[in-house]
């Protein structure tokens, strides 16, 4: 009878850089028989794992499933049945559109253990990595975090709700639904609203574009922006150019760090 520990640990990776992740993240790793890792996810973090830990790309890329989710409910219980201790590593935080319960589920039925290490979803860094405040007293008093698509590749209704409050709204890998959303928008009076776009936030490859809701899908457009990157709809947007404004440049930003290190 196989008496081997097993574990499942779901951890959050951050957005993107691969300094925005936790200690107890970087430690799980550390740990890890097999680490089981999405697209999203920094492979810099890999540098982490032990030598003789497996390493397996299990993710998205360009709209192509390397394997389907059932797939991947395989690999972990076969994994944490051989192995003992898996990781799946994905981008962001595991709870926020990660689809981190069916592979909670999946390893629950197979008697492995769970635990969740939480990350910096893109959708709360990204933004504040452009100084762009989620929430500012006189301007907005809540944000809306939603995909742009539901689970059958529809538009999400939940976005015809977001554009009718005054909440700043996020919206994650949206980006082929951009146009039709700002139309969503600008027929209940945003035209003018102020919307950032920010592709592969936080790295070294991040492009980003600014606008308004009737503007920003020919901005966009223009730049090439495609996924991975979010949208970020509302007035706190202005506020990213007078906080950028005061600010040093990213690579003066860098050329401070590097010296006071």
């Amino acid at each position: 009878m196989n008496n081997l520990a097993k574990l499942l640990s779901l951890v959050g990776a951050g957005p993107g850089d691969p300094e925005l992740i936790t200690l107890k993240a970087i430690n799980t790793i550390r740990k890890a028989r097999v680490i089981l890792f999405d697209a999203l996810a920094n492979t810099d973090l890999l540098n982490y794992a032990s030598p003789g830990a497996i390493k397996k790309f299990v993710g998205k890329r360009y709209g192509c499933h390397a394997l389907s989710q059932q797939e991947i409910n395989i690999l972990i219980i076969e994994y944490a049945s051989s192995h003992g201790h898996v990781v799946r590593l994905k981008g962001g935080d595991p709870f926020v559109f990660g689809r981190a319960q069916e592979e909670i589920d999946a390893a629950r039925a197979a008697g492995i253990a769970v635990e969740v290490i939480p990350g910096i979803s893109s959708a709360l860094g990204v933004p504040a990595s452009q100084m762009i405040p989620l929430t500012c007293r006189g301007i907005n008093e809540s944000f809306w975090v939603t995909t742009g698509t539901t689970q059958t590749g529809e538009l999400s209704p939940d976005i015809r709700l977001a554009a009718q409050s005054s909440a700043t709204v996020i919206i994650l890998m949206a980006m082929s639904k951009l146009e039709a959303i700002m139309d969503i928008f600008q027929a209940n009076g945003k035209g003018e609203t102020p919307v950032a776009i920010i592709q592969d936030g936080t790295t070294e490859k991040e492009k980003k574009v600014f606008g308004t809701v009737k503007d920003i899908a020919f901005k966009a457009e223009y730049a090439e922006l495609s996924n991975p990157a979010i949208i970020i709809v509302g007035e706190v947007v202005r506020l990213a150019q007078s906080n950028n404004d005061a600010a040093l440049s990213h690579a003066g930003l860098q050329e401070v760090i590097a010296k006071l290190r």
